[in-house]
This record gives structure tokens, sequence and C-alpha cells, in this order.
């Protein structure tokens, strides 16, 4: 049996990154996958508006690139969505997916080169989070132990948690680094409990020096996996050995999870990440430009960094969007494209105040529909998508509980609100058109109170 196609396809996106800037990879690579490997062919399959560009102008760049990682010799066939070719490296149907290395154990997720102190913009929202961060990469389990980093998505948690990383890694003296977030930490000891083999599992999260543990508000309503942190917790700081975790709520906040779990991840030391104010907004964007060489002038960053307001991630987005759709139009990026793209997102809802209903009421505007479809049994694509994001922001935006978020939207229970804000936090990573729409359904939100 042939090597499992993810860590392949891991492999050749490591080598893409080196070769793409990062707006470019989100933009035309990052949608890609591996569907099959066939003898020395690696077939990757393509969303039907990007494929012909993708075969156009970065098959050179994946051919080299499968040539570096999987064989010297590999051929790359850019294919649609869905069409698998047969063969060895093809999706056997009822196949295992519980393996996702070809030596058995699961793959892990590495730090991102990128995200260092050096690229990290410091400003008054987020210069005690960096401190701290910094204190513990120098000084790993003597100076804040545990450290925990809160504050709303996108806006630099994960960052630091890779910055940490890089750092201990490159001048830790060989101190070994971890960094899983919580849905990888979940399902590789689901793996291991199902192989009735834990052994490795804690050998791997309990023996290393320093863990970095992202999006623990997951570990909500997994009850085993929560014992396992909890062990996996006690075992790191009893024998000096250092961690970091990050959430979109305090400690004190995640009402979910087990209260002894709770107190222990805010035993340390807690800090907060606020949104960058305009200053730091430039200075990121102004960052991204120099270092992915975007050609688009201070006029066009100024615009984007006084429009996108509230995260890191909804601010490259933007950009990313600006110099993408320019691209396409063989310009260069002006302010007036940038205010059209920005003003074709979404209408000014007409709510005062930031509540369950007001996020429907925006959310069903922003995307055309009815606020009832929203509440019904509705499962069109449109309907359901609009949905989970209206949950998401009324699990940020408001004080609600889960079971109360599920209530106001149509009689729902915990668990579909909680599935609806990991999906969403998932998706605003990878798609830059998403998280522009998130973000102005809550910048909106958020200026109406």
């Amino acid at each position: 049996m042939g090597e499992p196609l993810e860590p392949i396809w891991d492999r050749v996106c490591g080598e893409l990154r080196r070769d793409v800037p990062d707006f470019k990879f989100h933009i035309w690579l990052a949608p890609l996958s591996l569907a099959a490997v066939e003898g020395e062919s690696l077939y990757v399959a393509a969303p039907e508006h990007i494929r012909t560009w993708v075969r156009d102008h970065y098959l050179d760049l994946l051919v080299a690139a499968a040539r570096r990682a999987h064989s010297p010799t590999a051929r790359v066939e850019v294919v649609p969505e869905g069409s698998l070719p047969g063969g060895t490296g093809a999706p056997q149907q009822g196949a295992s997916e519980s393996v996702s290395r070809a030596d058995g154990r699961p793959s892990d997720t590495p730090l991102n080169p990128k995200f260092t102190f050096g690229q990290f913009v410091i400003g008054g929202g987020n210069r005690f989070a960096h401190a701290a961060a910094l204190a513990v990469a120098e000084l790993p389990a003597q100076a804040y132990n545990p450290l925990f980093i809160h504050g709303r998505p996108g806006i630099g948690k994960t960052h630091l948690l890779h910055a940490i990383g890089n750092y201990v890694s490159c001048f830790g003296a060989g101190l070994t680094v971890r960094y899983a977030t919580v849905e990888q930490f979940t399902t590789e000891f689901v793996q291991a409990v199902r192989a009735r083999d834990t052994r490795a599992f804690k050998e791997r999260f309990r023996s290393v020096d320093l863990l970095l543990l992202d999006d623990v508000q997951f570990l909500a309503d997994k009850a085993r996996t929560e014992e396992e942190v909890f062990h996996t917790f006690n075992e790191l700081i009893g024998s000096g050995r250092q961690l970091v975790m990050t959430s979109d709520r305090t400690p004190a906040e995640l009402d979910q999870l087990e209260r002894r779990l709770g107190e222990r991840f805010g035993a340390g030391l807690v800090v907060q990440l606020d949104p960058p104010d305009l200053h730091v907004r430039r200075a990121i964007l102004a960052k991204r430009a120099r270092l992915d060489a975007i050609d688009a002038g201070p006029d066009v960053l100024e615009e984007i960094a006084g429009r996108v307001q509230t995260s890191v991630r909804a601010l490259e987005a933007a950009l990313i969007q600006v110099v993408a759709y320019a691209s396409l139009l063989g310009q260069v990026p002006s302010v007036e494209l940038t205010r059209k793209l920005l003003d074709n997102v979404g209408p000014r809802p007409p709510a005062d105040t930031c509540t369950v209903n007001s996020i429907l009421e925006a959310t069903a505007q922003q995307f055309d529909l009815r606020p009832d479809s929203i509440l019904a049994r509705d499962r069109r694509p449109e309907v359901s998508r609009a949905r989970k994001i209206a949950m998401y922001l009324a699990r940020e935006l408001t004080d609600e509980s889960l079971p109360q978020i599920g209530r106001g939207f149509g009689g729902r229970d915990h668990t579909t609100v909680l599935h609806a804000v990991r999906s969403v936090s998932r998706e605003v990573k990878s798609d830059p058109q998403l998280a522009i729409a998130v973000d102005s359904l809550r910048r909106q939100l958020v200026s109406a109170q």
C-alpha cells in the first residue's frame, strides 16, 4: 500500500510556501488538494473557478515542489474537484482514515516559519501579551507557567504561539517543542483510543519541553479529551515543562469545561489580546505588503486600515482580495477599487443593540435571506452557511451561553451551535472572502451599539 495522500501533500505545500508569497498561496494554492497518486503522477484537485488559472500560472511551481517533496521525476495534473482517477493512490471506499503518516503515527502540525516575534507588529492592544510570550520563549518554565493568551479570533494568538515555538526551536539548546490545535489533539487521542494504545500518544504530548495548545475553547463537550488534557497539564507543569494555551475567552468564561480544568488554565499568567488600533493596522499592512512584494500604495493600505478594524486576519484578507482582484483585471490596486470591493461586502443593518436577534437580522440582510429561513430547518447551502456565521458572531459578540444561542436560532441544541462556531473558526483561516464578510458583519454590529 502506498504512502497516504495527506503527508505527501503537506510536504508539497511546505515547498510551495517557500516559493510563493502568502497572499498568492492563500488565493490560488490553499484551496487545492491531492486527489490521488498514480505512479509518478500526482493528481491535484482544484475548484472549477480557479482550475484554469492554477494550471496556466502555477503548474510549473507545482511540478517543482512535487519533485522536491515526493519524487525527482514526479508529474502533476490539475483536475476538477470530485474527479478522482483510479489507481493505487486513490482513496479507497471504506478505508481507514485514522492513519495519517506512513509510520502509523498522526502527522505533526509544523510551526509556521513566518510567524516570528520579528514579524509581530506591537501596539497598545498586544504589548503585554507580546512581552509575556517573549519572556516564556526566553525562559521556558521559569517565567510564566502556564501562559494563557485570550482574545477574539484573528488578532494574533496563533502568531504568538508559533513565535514562541520558533524561538525555542532556534535558541532553546535542544529543547523539544510541540504545537497542536485542540482539534488535532482530539483527533490523535481518539485514534489512539481506537487503536487501544495510548502510550505513544501520551509520550508525544507529555515528554516535550514546550507544549503549545491552540483554541482550547473547543474542548467543550469532549469529556474524554478534557480528562486527557487535565492529566497532560498536570504532568507537564509537575515536571517543570512549559505550557502555553490560547482561547477566544478567559479561563473563567470557559463555562462548558470542567471547573478543575478551567482553574488550572487560569493558575498562571492570563493575558489578553485586543483588536489592533489604526496605527497598528497600518503597520501590519505595510509589513505584509513589503514581505510579499505586494504592489499597493500607501493610500490603498490607509483605506483598508481605516475600513477593516476588528482583526488582523480580516485585515490581511481584505488586502489579499484587493490585490487578487486587481491582478485579475490587470490593474494596480487603487483606492477606488478598494472602496468598491469593501463596499460590496454588505450593507449596514438597522440594529441598535448587539443581541442574538440583531445578529440574525443583520446576517439575513447581508446574505439576502429572510430571517425565518435561517430559523427554519432549511438546509440549502447558502442558508446553512449564513446560519453558522450568525451563530459564530452570537457566540463572540453576546454573553449568551451556547444553549441560549441555540434557543434563539429556532430551538436548536447547544451542540449545533458549537459545531457552527468550530466550522466558521476553521473556515475564516483559509477563506479570505468569508473572513471579510464575517468582519464586515462584526463591524456593523459593534458600531451600531
